[in-house]
This record gives C-alpha cells, structure tokens and sequence, in this order.
C-alpha cells in the first residue's frame, strides 16, 4: 500500500471520557499498561506499508506530541514522507457529535494535495485494534467504489457498545444505503470504525465542496450528504474491536486485556503494536507482593496484593494494600494498607495509607491526573 497516504483525525468527541481526557485528547489516553490509543491506528498504518502520516491534531495536543515525537518508534522518521503534524486553528476542546473538523482539514489541503499518492486513508484513534489495511483496499479497488467505510458487525445482544457511536446500514454487495451518527437508539448492528479509504483527487474535492456549501463535519458533510451521490461500499472487519466511547467502555475493554486469546489477538495478529520506547528496570516484587491475573508494566514496584488489574510503568504498590480489578497509571502510588476496587487512577495520582475506595464493574471510580487522596 505504498500508494496510500494515512491522515488521524483527532477531531473526535469524548464528552463521556471528560474524567480521562481533562488534560490530553482521547488519542493520547493510555491503554493496555504501556500505550497510548494512537499507538494502534500508527501501528496499523505502519503494518499495512503505509509511510506518509498526517496526523490533523485538535485541542490540548501536548502530552500527544510529546509521546509521538518525531514518529522513530513507528518508523515514520524518514527524509521521504514520514510523519507530519498538521495544526489546527481551533483550540477549544472537541465536543458534541459533530466535531468542526473540515475546516481543518480545509486548512491543510496544501498537504494532502502535495503527497504523492493516489489514494488517502482516513482514521479515528478510538477504534482500538490490529488491522491489515490490505483487504480492505482489494476490496475498495474490486468494487470500483468512490469511498469505502470500515465497520465491524456485532449481534444484538452488543447493542450497547453502538449506543452513541455511527452506524451503516447495507445491501447485499456492501453498498451503503444509510449512515446514522450518534443515534439516541441503535437501529444497526454495523458499527463505522471511522475508517475511510478513497481517492485524494476526491477526498480534495468533498472538502473543498463541503466547507463552499458551510459543512463543518466530515462525516456529516462529506460521506452522509452524498450517499446517493458516490458509489459508498463498507467493508466488513472481523477481528477484535474496543471502541472507546466511554468511561465504562475503557474499563471494560481494558479489562479484557487481562484474557491471554484477546491480548494476543489485539497486540500481534497482523503485525505488532509499537509504542513509545521507555528505558526502565524490570517491574519489582518484594517479598509479600501477591499478584494475579494482571498486567504489569516496567518499573513498578508491588510488595501488597494485586488481582485482576493493570499497572503502568512506574506504579508502586505498597505493603499490605490490595488492589482489586482496577487500572493504575504511570507513577501511580497506593500507600500501606490501602485498598481499591473497580478504580481507575490516572497519573500521578497517591492514594495515601489505609484509604479505601470501591467502584462498580459498572461504574467505576475516576481519580484524575495529580490527585492526592
């Protein structure tokens, strides 16, 4: 796929992950115990042989920009192509359901109508999973489509993760017949992966349609306006998916990262997931440390009891605490004698000793970034 250029498109709502993405964007929210959710789409781009990456930021990028850097780890640092950041001219935060993300990308035409290739693939960073990019582009090619969405299928009995997120209805041959964004009631079990794949010469010209016509919004403007106008195909994705749409579903996904076939399915089944590489010493257990059914990142140190949960590099867990179903991020402290239960902490956060907090599987407590309990 050398002929296709990749864009990430941070522009995406998180009003229900406000907790989590108080201080960073929803790309930059860490998962899975040393990564962050853009990991996986530049990973995927990566795997694929895809080498020209605009990323389009959005809001308070900073701790994503510090991550990403100059994009070595993904192999994006290159004097041909490589990795490009594209500025936006807003600096509110990204909310509701229809993010003003074309003027943006209006903005940066001068980009997209310099690459070289002849095709651009468009992605989210909340779709979280391990994708080759390559039949999907077969596909595309076989069916002579103008713009191919990426879905996954789910049974009813999943209808919750649909709940918020954008739809596809379908015929028999895969051609869309209707898109629903953020509907209150799921009326589709196709849920878009955010992921779109066409012709830049098109790409160029939606966009500059759109915004002449005062579109905002991508999705709105660009793909469900023009349904009936372009020949819109969806190809179907089969292997595992975690769309993060809230708090609860970054809980629950990141808790099934804890069964061994979903771990190793989502980090190495068409290619590893590359991250930001981080020298620090081999995670520590003290003597009474007692750990079960858990991640463990590099430089942390237990000497209490951890079950079912995901520690971040540098955690440190102290004598006699008891950590229970629940994720603690980097430099994360739970203090001697401590105990927490369906908590999520994020950075820097100290639970000082003997505290005890207890959240639902359903609801978890939140500790934002810095919090000294």
């Amino acid at each position: 796929m050398k002929n296709v250029m990749g864009l990430i498109n941070l522009h995406e709502s998180h009003d229900l992950l406000r907790e989590i993405t108080k201080n960073r964007p929803l790309a930059a929210i860490p998962f899975g115990g040393r990564y962050r959710l853009i990991d996986f789409v530049l990973s995927n781009f990566i795997n694929s042989g895809i080498t020209n990456v605009g990323i389009l930021s959005a809001g308070n990028s900073r701790s994503l920009m510090d991550h990403i850097r100059s994009g070595k780890e993904w192999d994006l640092a290159r004097k041909r192509d490589g990795l490009f950041i594209l500025p936006s001219l807003q600096t509110d935060n990204v909310q509701g359901a229809f993010p003003k993300d074309l003027v943006d990308f209006f903005n940066n035409l001068d980009y997209i109508r310099s690459s070289r290739q002849r095709y651009v693939l468009l992605s989210g960073s909340r779709a979280v999973c391990n994708i080759n990019y390559e039949a999907a582009f077969r596909f595309h090619q076989e069916k002579n489509a103008d713009i191919t969405i990426l879905y996954k299928e789910y049974s009813d009995t999943d209808v919750r993760q649909m709940t918020g997120a954008t739809l596809l209805e379908t015929t028999s041959d895969g051609r869309i017949v209707d898109m629903e964004i953020c509907p209150v009631s799921a009326r589709s079990n196709k849920l878009s992966l955010a992921m779109y794949l066409m012709e830049r010469s098109l790409f160029v010209d939606l966009i500059d349609a759109s915004v002449a016509r005062g579109g905002t919004n991508l999705a709105r403007d660009c793909f469900l306006k023009n349904l009936e106008n372009l020949r819109i195909y969806g190809f179907p994705f089969q292997g595992y998916l975690a769309q993060i749409n809230s708090v609860q579903d970054y809980f629950s996904h990141s808790m099934a990262l804890l069964t061994p076939a979903v771990w190793q399915e989502l980090f190495f089944s068409n290619g590893s997931i590359y991250t930001k590489v981080k020298d620090a010493a081999p995670a520590k257990y003290q003597q009474d440390a007692q750990v079960r059914s858990s991640l463990v990142a590099n430089g942390s140190v237990i000497a209490g009891k951890v079950e079912n949960s995901i520690l971040f590099r540098g955690a440190k867990i102290h004598k006699d605490a008891r950590i229970t179903n629940s994720i603690i991020m980097q430099n994360g402290e739970v203090g001697p004698g401590a105990i927490i239960e369906n908590v999520i902490c994020d950075k820097d956060v100290k639970i000082t000793a003997g505290k005890r907090l207890k959240g639902e599987l359903n609801h978890p407590i939140v500790i934002t970034k810095g919090t000294v309990i």
